[in-house]
C-alpha cells in the first residue's frame, strides 16, 4: 500500500469519527438541557417476530397531515400544564415562533413523518407492561431536534 493511500484513510477515518463524536454530543446535549414534552400515542401493535419486543410509535400530531406540506419541516406544538403537546400549525422553517411555542422536526419517509423516535425497544417479556403507553417522552432542544426518553402512561408516570 502505498504512503498517500493510507494517509487518505486515515483523514477519513478522522473524520468519520468526528462526525460521530458530533452527533452523539448533540444527543447528549439535548437530553441533558432540552424541555421534557409529551407526544400522546396513537396505538400500534408492540410486537415483531424479526426484532423481538418493542413499540412502534405513532403520534397523535402526525396523523392529521394536509395534502400538501413540506417534506422536511416543523412541527409547532403548545404544552399545556402537565408538558402534553398540542400541534397549532406545521411550517417549514424554526420561524415563526411565539414565546410559549415549541419546535419538533420532521421528515417525511413514505406514507408518514418521522421525527425520529418512532420505535420503542424492550426486554422481551414485558409488552404487557408497555401496552399502557399513552405518550411518547421527548426531550426538546431550541433547534427542533428531539431524543426519545421513555414511554409515559396515562397518569404521565415514567414506565420503566
Amino acid at each position: 500500500m502505498k504512503k498517500y493511500q493510507l494517509i487518505l484513510i486515515v483523514v477519513n477515518l478522522l473524520i468519520i469519527l468526528a462526525f460521530f463524536h458530533y452527533t452523539m454530543n448533540r444527543k447528549e446535549q439535548t437530553l441533558s438541557n432540552g424541555k421534557l414534552v409529551l407526544l400522546p400515542l396513537a396505538p400500534v401493535d408492540p410486537r415483531s417476530l424479526m426484532q423481538g419486543d418493542y413499540m412502534d410509535l405513532r403520534y397523535a400530531i402526525s396523523t392529521e397531515m394536509p395534502d400538501s406540506f413540506p417534506v422536511k419541516g416543523y412541527y409547532v406544538v403548545e404544552l399545556d400544564s402537565g408538558n402534553i403537546a398540542r400541534k397549532v400549525r406545521i411550517q417549514p422553517n424554526t420561524t415563526p415562533l411565539q414565546p410559549n411555542e415549541y419546535l419538533i422536526g420532521y421528515r417525511k419517509e413514505s406514507w408518514r413523518h418521522s421525527i425520529g423516535a418512532e420505535s420503542y425497544f424492550f426486554q422481551e417479556g414485558e409488552a404487557e407492561k408497555f401496552e399502557a403507553a399513552k405518550f411518547g417522552g421527548l426531550r426538546i432542544d431550541d433547534k427542533g431536534n428531539s431524543v426519545l426518553v421513555g414511554l409515559y402512561d396515562d397518569h404521565r408516570n415514567l414506565i420503566k
